[in-house]
């Protein structure tokens, strides 16, 4: 299974050998060149960050790969004397002969051996979702997944060999989760990067041949240029906060297969689930048998046959079993394994044939929809069986069904729906139900259920094929009912289509296709392999309830990063302009190294640290880039206009370099702590508290330390503004 850890080595990498700090040590060697070796403090800050972000994700590291174990692909493997063992997908060898059924997702290329009504979907290898029924000799792809059926396979291929690995790029490509946050940032570092270069050589020649510094000076003063454009502690406050979440998030029994996925699922506002195992227990009881045109003798007769007929189990099979005895009075000479996009299954028998599944689907009797939507309406789930002239495999091919009775069935809400959905709705997050069952089912449930707006439901089987149509339908609908896995995928684009941000959870092997393309798929642990290999979050605990902790964490996090990341943007805008305007006027950059590593160590660094780590929980929207710009750009601006406007008043008041220096410095201090006013808003005592050791920190420093960071003592600075 993919997860988002790395070996050590890639960690350590990651962490080291980056644009950024490869730039800083270029920069840290032109002050070496320059022999002012105290402006060189900057790389103890880079080099605690990388240890920083290597310490941080090691220690996840470890908790990820425990929960990885659990939920790590096997495959079944029949050993010489016929029995089955679970082994490593790793372990497997050419020639193995492996057990597939329904729900698993293919570990290998193979050959088909045995076949029980094998159907295979290769649309995460071909994008085409029809299943594709599987014979003896019939080529086996790794990446697909069995949705009906069960069968043997002998390996041909595995690892590198595989057809999957060697279409990579398409084969079991799923949507990467949706990081607006990571996209924004990574726009910013990329027209940095580019900008830096030109500026930094630009202000050079601007400093050394203009401005008439001496090259000690010159490199200095560039050097303190393109450090402060270089957002490289938004770049670590990302990964260590997302590294953190995911380590956050391990410990309440969430697996997180993809960083981003913390990000896409505080921002989803509209989530899809199923029904079973998220609304209900799973947990099917059979509660009346009620017979149409045949009698209770002839209906038990087949139920007898047909409940044990298959080797795959799911909640209604396992019903279906305890309901009827194992007695199989009939001979089975064929059989059709249930399917979700069909609806039905059904075997032969000397007999006849016969089909059991959901009625409108086998029928177009009035009188036994309407009978069947009595119970439906009642929150029961209705099953059909009957018998036909052959073994339908359609429901398109169905031209002659007999009705032979009615299987009511029933499925328990869990306790704890009602509290979950009701947090769903504080929330601002649009629950949606897209079922496989009756809608009247499905709406009546949901709405016991407590999720809003259950009462508009629609059968999906009438719903246009075009995406513009579904696209303008979906809002009108909180209940989808009679869902096929294809339905289930286009009712997640036609969300995404109209700017909706959509998390999907699902279990089954109908819900793969809609897992894969949702913005945020979360799957079961105790749900089909496929499921749980495209989804990008697994609930280990395979409790639906278990998402409002998730989902707060995930706010959390990515509320925290969006406050503190207007303090960096704060420092690269200001620092991209004053570099253009000290470029256009010629004359020397404002601040030094060494005064920069005062402001974001006391501005930035100390108080994104404690501000990143907080548990404080806030609604997080889109629009990333918007509400970090809206505190961010107005103080880069005030901050370049007040330089300015000191440089331009140097002469007139007869400032000298040192004065200009100083006022520099408490200016961009000033405006650097005012900005961490505002993200701290509102105010706690834990950020007051914080808000007073920065001020103190920034001002001991020009108290005690003033030459060391370039300025005028306080004293001298008194006396020289009273004497202006």
């Amino acid at each position: 299974m993919n997860t988002t850890t790395r070996t050590v080595s890639q960690i350590i990498r990651a962490h080291t050998l980056t644009y950024f700090n490869l730039l800083n040590v270029i920069l840290a060697g032109f002050i070496l060149i320059s022999g002012q070796y105290k402006n060189m403090l900057f790389m103890g800050i880079v080099i605690s960050n990388s240890l920083i972000g290597i310490i941080q994700e090691l220690k996840v590291k470890s908790l990820i790969d425990q929960l990885s174990v659990i939920t790590a692909t096997k495959a079944k493997k029949v050993i010489n004397d016929g029995q089955i063992v679970e082994i490593p997908i790793e372990d497997l060898v050419v020639g193995d002969i492996i057990c597939i059924s329904t729900g698993d997702q293919l570990v290998a290329d193979g050959e088909v051996q045995s076949s029980e009504g094998l159907e295979v979907n290769e649309s995460l290898l071909s994008g085409e979702s029809v299943p594709v029924l599987k014979k003896p000799g019939d080529i086996l792809y790794s990446g697909s997944f069995v949705v009906a059926g069960t069968g043997t396979g002998k390996v041909t291929h595995t690892g590198e060999d595989s057809y999957a690995v060697q279409l990579v790029q398409k084969a079991q490509s799923k949507r990467r989760a949706t990081s607006e946050m990571q996209d924004a940032i990574n726009r910013i570092i990329h027209y940095v990067s580019y900008a830096i270069i030109p500026i930094g050589i630009a202000l050079f020649c601007i400093q050394y041949f203009r401005a008439g510094a001496t090259l000690s000076n010159a490199l200095v003063n560039t050097v303190a240029g393109v450090l402060g454009m270089i957002p490289e502690g938004l770049v670590l406050l990302t990964s260590v906060s997302f590294i953190l979440g995911v380590g956050r998030l391990a410990r309440k029994r969430a697996l997180v297969q993809e960083m981003e996925a913390i990000e896409a699922l505080a921002r989803v506002n509209v989530l899809c689930l199923d029904k079973t195992g998220t609304i209900t227990t799973g947990e099917l009881t059979v509660k009346e048998v009620i017979p149409l045109n045949a009698t209770m003798d002839d209906l038990t007769e087949v139920m007898d046959s047909m409940a044990f007929a298959f080797t795959e189990t799911n909640s209604t099979s396992k019903a279906l079993q305890q309901y009827f005895h194992d007695t199989c009075p009939l001979a089975i000479t064929e059989s059709l394994p249930f399917s979700s996009s069909r609806k039905f299954m059904g075997i032969s028998t000397a007999s006849g044939h016969f089909l059991l599944g959901a009625p409108d689907f086998l029928t177009k009797d009035t009188t036994v929809l309407e009978q069947a939507e009595i119970y439906s309406r009642q929150g029961l789930r209705v099953l059909l069986l009957g018998s036909c002239p052959e073994l339908y495999r359609t429901p398109e091919s169905i031209k002659d069904f007999h009705c032979m009775g009615l299987l009511i069935l029933s499925d328990d809400i869990k306790e704890d729906a009602l509290d979950t959905f009701r947090f769903f709705a504080k929330q601002g997050v649009s629950v949606k139900v897209v079922s496989g069952d009756a809608p009247a089912t499905v709406s009546y449930i949901a709405g016991q259920a407590g999720i809003p707006g259950a009462e508009d439901y629609v059968d999906a089987t009438i719903l246009p094929e075009d995406p513009e149509a579904l696209k303008e339908l979906v809002p009108k609908y909180t209940v989808f009912g009679r869902v096929t896995p294809e339905k289930k995928q286009a009712i997640i684009h036609a969300y995404q289509a109209n700017g909706d941000i959509v998390g999907m959870v699902g279990d089954g092997i109908n819900d793969v296709l809609a897992l894969k393309d949702s913005d945020c798929g979360i799957a079961m642990a105790n749900g089909a392999d496929a499921a749980k290999q495209t989804a990008h979050i697994v609930l280990m605990d395979s409790n639906f309830a278990s998402m409002t902790n998730i989902v707060k964490e995930g706010r959390t996090t990515i509320a925290n990063i969006e406050r503190v990341s207007a303090l960096y943007l704060t420092k690269t805008i200001y620092s991209v302009l004053l570099c253009t305007i000290f470029i256009i006027i010629g004359k020397s950059y404002p601040f030094i190294p060494i005064q920069l590593s005062l402001i974001g160590a006391a501005a930035i660094g100390i108080p994104s640290f404690f501000l990143a780590l907080e548990q404080h929980e806030e609604p997080t929207s889109s629009g990333f880039l918007r509400h970090v710009l809206q505190i961010s750009l107005p103080a880069a601006l005030l901050l370049s206009g007040c330089i300015c406007a000191i440089q331009f008043l140097a002469a007139p008041l007869h400032m000298n370099d040192l004065l200009i220096r100083t006022l520099n410095l408490l200016i961009g201090g000033v405006i650097s702590l005012g900005v961490v006013v505002r993200v701290c808003h509102p105010f706690t005592k834990r950020r007051i508290l914080l808000l007073l050791c920065i001020c103190i920190i920034f001002a001991g420093a020009l108290l005690f330390a003033p030459h060391f960071f370039g300025v005028m003592s306080i004293k001298d600075f008194i006396q020289v503004i009273s004497l202006m």
